[in-house]
């Protein structure tokens, strides 16, 4: 089966389920930057009781969760599955909380969430940021821009919290020679830091896997990899990092 059908037929199942109102297609299939290995990131936008039992039930080799099984919040939980040799990852979008998180953007409002592999957690608006950059697959769906007012009070938001992250490392890691402490924050604070220069750009974010590179901030690695145990050592890399996040943000208002 091509993919062009296999893509079909997967959408129609995911339509054809109790609730669902839209299906789509995310990650890097829906912005042609795959590779053959990519898996296929497919949402479900549903309205009232949706039931996983019912996706469940169309017998799909895989794990489905609950409602909620992935910490709750706007990334309401999915399932990991293979259908015809390929794998697909299905997310459940309530369209409450998706409607809700649009207007919380437009005004400028979201807030911070944890999701398991995400270093720095997600912003409330990553669902609306899936609505612009997703592609459409049944059903219909806003596809807004980026608003001025997020694009004004995201950026500082996400340089605070990489400040704080930086200045607890230091505090708590840096004279005790804690190297692996220190990088943990390192690797966090540039993340917090390349959300902000994304969202000053008004670029999407729906994930950490480009954010770096997207930002700029590809020099943390260097940073990272010559850390020391050693109290002076870790506190330079602490130095350096500060720099480079503070050039990221200039190179973004030139």
């Amino acid at each position: 089966m091509n993919d062009d059908l296999f893509l079909d037929r997967v959408a129609d199942t995911l339509a054809g389920l109790p609730a669902v109102h839209a299906v789509t297609l995310g990650g890097s299939r829906a912005q042609g930057t795959e590779t053959p290995d990519s898996d296929w990131d497919m949402a479900v936008y549903y309205r009232g009781g949706f039931d996983p039992a019912d996706l469940r039930a169309v017998g799909w080799d895989g794990e489905v969760s609950g409602i909620g099984a992935w910490g709750g919040g706007v990334f309401n939980g999915g399932a990991w599955l293979t259908i015809d040799g390929r794998h697909v990852d299905v997310h459940y979008r309530d369209l409450d909380v998706v409607e809700h998180e649009l207007g919380e953007a437009r005004e400028g409002r979201f807030h911070w969430e944890p999701l398991m592999f995400h270093l720095a957690g997600i912003p409330s608006y990553l669902v609306v940021a899936e609505l612009a950059v997703n592609r459409v697959l049944r059903g219909t769906l806003p596809r807004p821009g980026y608003p001025d007012a997020l694009r004004a009070a995201a950026p500082p938001v996400w340089r605070g919290r990489a400040a704080l992250t930086l200045q607890y490392a230091e505090g708590a890691y840096v004279r005790r020679g804690r190297a692996t402490e220190v990088a943990g924050a390192l690797a966090t604070a540039a993340l917090q830091t390349a959300h902000a220069v994304l969202a000053a750009r008004g670029e999407w974010v729906t994930n950490e896997k480009r954010l770096l590179d997207r930002a700029g901030l590809r020099g943390v690695d260097a940073i990272v990899a010559g850390l020391r145990p050693e109290p002076e050592a870790l506190a330079q890399a602490l130095a350096a990092a500060r720099e480079l996040f503070r050039e990221a943000a200039r190179s973004r208002s030139l």
